[in-house]
């Protein structure tokens, strides 16, 4: 595939990105050596060779969510400053 200033463009498009002249000739470069190095790739014998999903075969095993400890909402607001009977009361950070 020949890649030249009208695919650039019609790449950047759907990528929505602008592009400045001298930026589309750089892209014309990166994006001709990215397809030769996957020629190259393409060119590898991969005959018998399982596709890979992930790196390894083991299987994520994950434990079961138990809480191990509960606090109060009164244990919880103990050491704040400023608080109601169910709530921290923290400065506003928000404008209108």
């Amino acid at each position: 595939m020949i890649i030249d200033k009208e695919t650039v463009e019609k790449v950047a498009n759907l990528a929505r990105l602008e592009l400045a002249e001298d930026e589309k000739d750089e892209m014309i470069k990166d994006m001709s050596k990215i397809l030769d190095f996957m020629a190259k790739l393409n060119e590898i014998d991969t005959t018998g060779v399982e596709p890979l999903v992930y790196m390894t075969d083991e299987v994520n095993v994950l434990r079961e969510d138990i809480v191990n400890q509960e606090i109060t909402t009164e244990e919880g607001l103990k050491n704040s400053p400023k608080h109601t009977d169910e709530y921290f009361l923290v400065a506003k950070v928000i404008e209108k």
